[in-house]
């Protein structure tokens, strides 16, 4: 009885170190545990061309894919994309079943009030723009039967066509958009945990820009440079 006794104690106390080490383990910061499974799961809605769509490969692509592929090369890990609707990408990220969400976000205050975000990797600046008289044109379903400028062979000029526009081309994208941009990012949870993260992904974002990685990306999947 003794002998049963002391060997249950033994299994339990084994157990408990056990429980205490996988607890340490996790209790690392995001950016460890990223590094020591060896993959950053990513989540985005995977049906948003040109940002991510599955290719003719039936493999995911798009600028938001690649872009992902390209930061986690600079972690030293593979990537896991994870495609979930819109509505749900956040509340993936909140309950830990993404690392990070790169899906074209859009910084906002409120956003910015609830998550961290990394540097920007794009910028955006579309605008449907008419005369201060015009009365015709609210929503780009007004478009059908009109004309607009738009640049050449760009997204936008798609987008009016889609729409039922007739689209005259002009040189660059400065002569139909406004100077503001809205800055695009990739959020994280707001945390101490994710503290390392966010500055290992500023580095790789720096790093995409200045080796032209960004660029290069951005015009393969735009047609323009988003990324300056």
């Amino acid at each position: 009885m003794k002998r049963l006794f002391a060997a249950a104690l033994a299994v339990l106390m084994l157990a408990t170190v056990m429980t205490m080490a996988v607890s340490a383990k996790e209790s690392g910061d995001l950016l460890s545990r990223i590094q020591e499974r060896g993959t950053i799961v990513v989540g985005l809605e995977g049906d948003w061309a040109p940002w991510s769509y599955v290719g003719e490969d039936d493999e995911p692509t798009g600028y938001d894919v690649e872009v992902a592929k390209a930061i986690a090369d600079k972690l030293g890990v593979e990537v896991q994309i994870v495609p979930g609707e819109w509505d749900g990408l956040f509340a993936g990220m909140d309950s830990g079943r993404y690392d990070l969400v790169i899906n074209g976000v859009e910084v906002t205050e409120d956003r910015a009030e609830k998550y961290d975000f990394a540097d920007p990797y794009a910028y955006i600046r579309t605008a449907l723009i008419v005369r201060g008289d015009n009365d015709d044109i609210h929503t780009f379903e007004d478009l059908k039967g009109k004309k607009t400028a738009n640049s050449i062979a760009s997204t936008y000029m798609n987008l009016a066509e889609s729409y039922g526009a007739t689209c005259y081309g002009v040189a660059t994208l400065d002569e139909t958009l406004t100077e503001d941009a809205s800055n695009v990012a990739i959020p994280m949870r707001k945390s101490d945990d994710t503290a390392t993260l966010r500055e290992a992904v500023n580095q790789a974002i720096a790093e995409l820009r200045k080796d032209g990685t960004l660029s290069e990306l951005s015009i393969r999947f735009f047609g323009e440079d988003i990324s300056e």
